[in-house]
């Protein structure tokens, strides 16, 4: 029987799903996002890109595509357990600025 040679290590890792695309991703590639309550009755969208944050996350590719399609889809208060109105825009802020610095 024949190996498989492979030029690159195959890395491994938890996998999540996007919440824009739906592709499953390495967490490593993924950018975690919860839901913070502000002091009015939006909920803040917030990334979390040192998965600390506490409570419910959800998986979002650093792409301004997948946030679009997410936010279309209307997948932030499906995955992340909240209703009301919510607000993406720290979200949008650090996409922008990572897309811009890569």
């Amino acid at each position: 029987m024949a190996q498989r040679e492979s030029s690159a290590p195959l890395r491994t890792g938890p996998v999540r799903t996007c919440i824009g695309c739906r592709k499953r991703e390495l967490a490593a590639d993924l950018l975690r996002i919860v839901a913070q309550s502000s002091g009015t009755d939006s909920i803040a969208i917030v990334p979390d890109p040192q998965r600390r944050l506490p409570g419910r996350g959800a998986w979002l590719h650093p792409l301004s595509a997948c946030l679009s399609n997410a936010e279309r889809r209307r997948s932030f208060g499906r995955a992340l357990r909240v209703s009301g109105k919510l607000d993406i825009s720290a979200l949008e802020h650090y996409v922008e600025n990572r897309h811009e610095h890569s």
